[in-house]
């Protein structure tokens, strides 16, 4: 018995820390918004936006990519993969989808990955899912609609509308690859090294895309209005790199580590609510009350998620029957 309730205990800190990790990576990918959009309205092209971003963080990173280095060798396609989807894929499709449909209806089924996460674990990996957990994306789901009010400005461009679903497809990857190795123990790859590359491979590719050779540099050495109050543009750059790049991926990466993609995926839905609450708070823009209701279902759906599923070194499956509840009765007795 001792032997069992240490254990449990130590599954219970591990689901803890990666809770607290998803919530902060969440909060952070919620704010790059608001940091971004008085740079964009100060003159400087969404993509260029998304490639000083993705760029600055490869940098801040570089040293941790030098001395993993033997990732390259030992992990190229986790690398190549996780730079075009859970990097570039992810920005490059959102930004085009939102040049076509509302931002709201772009946002919404962007976020649909975590949907697609279980379908990848149920269908793809083959292993069961609670009942609980998907209740707690259908949740989550619909709370986000509310939030982003996606029936102010629904917009049936289908090219749109396969834009953000390839945008949900890479956020899948971006769950699924951040979880690769992290059962292989002392040979799993470093999460660290495989952002750092991540984010290099996500810089090039951008590179080509954004082509910011085109872009006002004079932009960044004035200042940007937030809700009336100038702002350093370099200050503003500065947040969206270091916390909304930096900090979000690293702290995003190890609670996929530490808890399930799918689990995971559930709760960084809540980087819609901060959005939305963050630009009420600094960019003035204020929330209706079914943004509000739907904040609310949001975090329900999450916390129902992230309790109902099993942890990383769980020993329970992913979802159990009835019948397996008798079972573990008996063998206990």
């Amino acid at each position: 018995m001792p032997v069992r309730t240490s254990g449990s205990g130590e599954v219970g800190r591990g689901r803890g820390v990666g809770l607290g990790l998803a919530l902060v990576s969440a909060v952070a990918f919620g704010g790059s918004g608001v940091a971004a959009k008085p740079l964009i309205e100060a003159g400087l092209d969404p993509l260029h936006v998304v490639w000083l971003r993705v760029t600055g963080a490869a940098l801040v990173m570089l040293p941790l990519a030098v001395r993993h280095r033997a990732l390259v060798r030992r992990r190229p396609a986790l690398l190549a993969g996780f730079g075009l989807l859970a990097v570039a894929g992810v920005q490059a499709f959102y930004f085009a989808s939102i040049s076509r449909i509302p931002v709201g209806v772009a946002l919404l089924v962007e976020y649909l990955a975590p949907a697609l996460v279980l379908g990848w674990v149920r269908f793809v990996q083959r292993r069961p899912v609670t009942r609980a957990a998907a209740l707690g994306v259908v949740l989550a789901v619909g709370g986000l609609a509310c939030v982003v009010e996606v029936w102010s400005g629904l917009s049936f461009d289908a090219t749109g509308l396969l834009l953000a679903l390839a945008a949900a497809c890479c956020q899948v990857g971006y769950f699924v690859l951040s979880d690769q190795g992290s059962d292989a123990g002392d040979e799993a790859p470093d999460p660290l090294g495989v952002i750092a590359y991540g984010l290099l491979v996500g810089a090039l590719v951008l590179t080509v895309v954004a082509r910011p050779w085109g872009m006002d540099w004079t932009v960044l050495a004035g200042t940007a209005d937030m809700d009336g109050t100038p702002v350093a543009a370099g200050l503003l750059l500065g947040w969206i790199v270091l916390v909304a790049t930096v900090v979000a991926y690293v702290t995003g990466v190890l609670s996929v580590r530490r808890l399930s993609p799918q689990v995971a995926g559930v709760v960084a839905c809540l980087e819609a609510v901060v959005a939305t609450v963050l630009a009420w708070v600094l960019l003035g823009e204020h929330l209706s009350a079914p943004q509000i209701v739907g904040g609310v279902v949001v975090l329900v759906g999450a916390f129902i998620a992230q309790s109902s599923a099993p942890a990383k070194g769980s020993a329970e499956p992913v979802a159990r029957g009835p019948e397996k509840d008798v079972a573990a009765r008996r063998t206990a007795a």
